[in-house]
């Protein structure tokens, strides 16, 4: 009925673009009138549009003389004039979608469309990358057709200081990594002072590779951490001690799942190896911890795959473009239990101080647009997580690349010689190669079986953008032979060299289906752009994983029935098929793994929205009195209802109890005697001791004068930041556990709302004390200095990590009987402690 439907009205996607080209006519109507205007007529259109603002037009009213602006100042300045589909992506952009375009159809020129529409509100527009590579060549490049219509560009890039990245937020379009804006955000939120902050409020991103971006990078949060004092000896015995355990007896693992777990036999075995009675006792939490996550180092991390050993540092390997992702960490203890399983030095562990999802980070902006090469097959995540849906653009050319079925070869060896005998015919007759594997490991298998046949080629690991890109670039030559490791290369266009066409174009080689389809169409995108002829093949084995794990025995079956060797290939529909089933049903259940984390998170980031407004109240508030007036007032009436609840008699209230209390938050000693208050009722107890604290603070001020002010922020932020950090550790280990609540029958993630919503009330009432506590006894003798109560390096999906100047977290322990560190003269454990 679907298809009926379709054919007689067309699909969505037909009658979406159908609508959008009668835009596209408008547009173009304004294009010879503009030829006529002279350079600075033309810049001027933009105050006009500006004006049109002001006086009450919306961004859709001036859209296309705009976006003929846009394409008659990139013609007279890059020499390009925007095709008609790449108008169309435009639109789909500012209407804040999702563009698909195919490798090759100029997205980087596309962006310049909406980006210069929406930057004329004056508000900010982020155009992000996946590397500083990028976000530096398109913002260098297109910035020439904003420049020219009197627009400010600016770059966020790594290593930028607070002045440079404020100036950068401050231009009309910015241009940057989703590392660095997500960064800046909460480096932002860590700000101990308002002329720290460089962001603006978060108006229009337009993310390009946004699938890599919101997807394949979206399952690593982007953390600030600061370094814990820890016994790392305990690892290295860990590790000696795992290796000793053996598969199906000790363990069991399940590679569809990706998991791995200890047996009975193995617990018994582990628990007489350390030498303790019960492996999962309260008391032995972090052992148990520990011991799971050396084991998955040791059978699930695979060297040269998941992470290479360089400079005796583990580095992680993306799992999606087989880049080395330098400075990001497995957390939980998971990457130290690796270093220890190969021997090299032991970092830290480290204490998150701040973090934030992609998903939560993009998800703030007022509007987000993206556009990549392949999104349709992601459609349901971006519409049920981020709310975009996806419009599929056509090509200005028509695709004449040729899209080979699959072949598929009993043995992995079989499949490599394959592989080097089409590359070795390639190579003969002079067509370009371009060889797509899935890891470093796999590269150099390649490699070194093109160096025995002789034939010269160019091994791309990913390890230098720059590099990668000049690589990429010239894939397209006579006789080159390229081998890449999945999308190493994204954003750099593969010109073909002379008489290139004449041999078919650029032939792809994928010589494995990587479990998501999306990254497979990446590959094929490489060849036949703007109408360019090319090929495209994937070779396959029955010992790839994919295969392996996911419907490979029936074709096994098969071969053994017809007698097939290792080195006879078999084709055929219904093989493609059963791949595609494999690859829908990986993908969806990695999309249920990321909705589930997601769900766990969204819980996190709406404590975290709190927090961070109030902060941000803090920094640039004018007056705080108020707010710890309130604060204190709160504490007052919880420690009315504790000590003298309103069900209970006056003569049974605990006056002593509530007195010793007071004295040590918010009252002073001796402030008020058991004598005032006896007999009293609990309402007239609250208004006195109200009352005294007003008194107390104005005399506070009077005794500070103009080093007040100073003070509150200082306590309320220092105060606010240290809880918050407590807060995020005390929510990874609730999230942690969990799980452990579905063997009661409960469901764990509204168990986890349950119980993250009293520790958020509790740290909020802590938050209260401390600060009510500290206002009236901090001794200052000169002007309170806001220290950040520990940073020490940042984390992310690709690894980009800033060494701060600022201290780390230590553990010394104030004694409990020593004098308390905030001035009061008691000892700690009678006051702060």
């Amino acid at each position: 009925m679907l298809g009926l439907i379709s054919k007689i009205f067309g699909s969505y996607n037909d009658r979406e673009i159908k609508g959008l080209s009668k835009i596209v006519q408008v547009v173009n109507g304004f294009e010879e009138g503009l030829k006529k205007l002279s350079d600075e007529q033309l810049r001027n259109k933009t105050f006009e549009f500006k004006d049109r603002l002001a006086k009450g037009e919306t961004l859709d009213d001036i859209l296309p003389e705009a976006f003929a602006v846009v394409r008659e100042a990139s013609r007279r300045t890059l020499g390009m004039r925007h095709f008609d589909v790449q108008i169309l992506g435009g639109i789909v952009l500012h209407q804040g979608r999702i563009a698909e375009m195919k490798t090759g159809e100029g997205k980087t020129l596309v962006a310049t469309l909406p980006a210069y529409l929406n930057a004329l509100e004056g508000k900010g527009v982020h155009v992000v990358t996946v590397n500083d590579y990028l976000a530096t060549r398109d913002s260098q490049w297109m910035g020439k057709i904003y420049e020219f219509l009197g627009l400010k560009v600016g770059l966020i890039v790594h290593g930028l200081g607070s002045s440079e990245r404020r100036e950068a937020y401050g231009c009309d379009i910015t241009y940057g990594t989703n590392n660095e804006f997500g960064f800046d955000y909460l480096r932002d939120n860590m700000a101990l002072y308002k002329e720290d902050l460089v962001q603006r409020d978060l108006h229009y991103a337009i993310i390009d590779e946004v699938d890599s971006i919101l997807i394949d990078e979206a399952r690593t949060p982007l953390i600030i951490s600061g370094q814990v004092e820890q016994d790392i000896s305990m690892y290295y015995r860990y590790a000696k001690l795992i290796p000793k355990l053996k598969n199906e007896i000790h363990y069991s693992v399940d590679e569809k799942a990706n998991t791995v777990v200890l047996t009975e036999e193995g617990i018994r075995e582990v628990e007489q190896q350390l030498g303790i009675e019960n492996l999962y006792d309260d008391e032995n939490m972090e052992i148990s911890h520990h011991i799971n996550q050396a084991l998955r180092a040791h059978v699930l991390m695979k060297r040269d795959r998941d992470y290479v050993v360089q400079n005796n540092q583990v580095i992680i390997v993306d799992e999606f473009t087989g880049r080395l992702m330098h400075g990001r960490r497995y957390s939980n203890g998971l990457h130290q239990a690796i270093e220890a399983k190969e021997g090299v030095k032991i970092e830290r562990e480290s204490q998150t101080l701040a973090s934030i999802t992609y998903q939560n980070y993009f998800r703030m902006y007022k509007k987000l647009a993206g556009m990549t090469g392949t999104a349709l097959t992601e459609e349901e995540e971006f519409r049920k997580i981020y709310g975009l849906d996806v419009v599929v653009i056509p090509t200005n050319l028509p695709m004449i690349r040729l899209d080979l079925p699959d072949v598929v070869y009993r043995t992995e060896k079989g499949k490599f010689q394959a592989v080097i005998r089409q590359v070795e015919e390639c190579y003969r007759k002079g067509q370009p190669v371009l060889v797509g594997t899935i890891s470093i490991e796999k590269s150099e298998l390649l490699s070194e079986m093109l160096k025995r046949k002789g034939i010269p080629h160019t091994v791309l690991n990913a390890k230098y953008h720059e590099k990668e890109a000049e690589i990429v670039a010239q894939a397209g030559q006579r006789g080159a032979v390229t081998i890449a490791t999945n999308m190493a290369g994204r954003g750099t266009d593969i010109v073909l060299g002379e008489g290139v066409k004449e041999l078919g174009g650029l032939y792809i080689i994928g010589t494995e289906r990587h479990e998501s389809r999306r990254i497979d169409n990446q590959l094929r995108g490489r060849a036949g752009r703007q109408g360019d002829p090319g090929v495209s093949q994937f070779y396959i084995s029955l010992e790839d994983d994919l295969m392996r794990l996911f419907g490979s025995e029936k074709i096994m079956g098969m071969m053994d029935k017809l007698g097939m060797d290792d080195n006879t290939p078999i084709e055929h529909p219904l093989l493609s098929k059963t791949i595609e089933n494999a690859q829908k049903r990986v993908e969806a259940r990695n999309f249920d793994i990321r909705k589930h984390v997601l769900q766990y998170d969204d819980v996190m980031n709406q404590q975290r929205e709190v927090i961070y407004k109030q902060r941000k109240e803090v920094l640039l508030g004018e007056k705080l009195e108020d707010k710890i007036i309130g604060m204190i007032d709160k504490v007052i009436e919880r420690s009315i209802d504790l000590f003298a609840h309103e069900e209970l008699y006056p003569e049974d209230y605990d006056l002593k109890g509530l007195l010793e209390y007071a004295e040590s938050t918010y009252l002073l000693p001796n402030d008020i005697s058991l004598e005032e208050i006896q007999g009293l009722h609990r309402e007239e107890i609250l208004e006195l001791f109200k009352e005294k604290v007003r008194e107390n603070y104005q005399k506070r001020k009077e005794q500070l004068k103009e080093l007040m002010e100073e003070l509150e922020r200082v306590i309320v932020l220092r105060t606010v930041d240290r809880k918050w950090m407590e807060q995020i550790s005390a929510m990874d280990e609730l999230r942690q556990g969990i799980g452990l609540r579905a063997f009661g029958q409960k469901d764990p993630l509204i168990e986890y709302k349950f119980e993250a919503y009293n520790m958020f009330q509790a740290m909020i009432e802590s938050i209260q004390e401390e600060v009510a506590r500290l206002i009236f006894r901090v001794q200052i003798t000169a002007t309170p200095v806001r220290r950040a109560v520990a940073v020490a390096k940042e984390t992310s999906a690709s690894g980009s990590e800033v060494n701060s100047k600022q201290t780390p977290v230590k553990s010394n322990k104030v004694g409990r009987n020593d004098p308390c560190p905030c001035g009061s003269g008691k000892k700690y454990k009678k006051c702060c402690g």
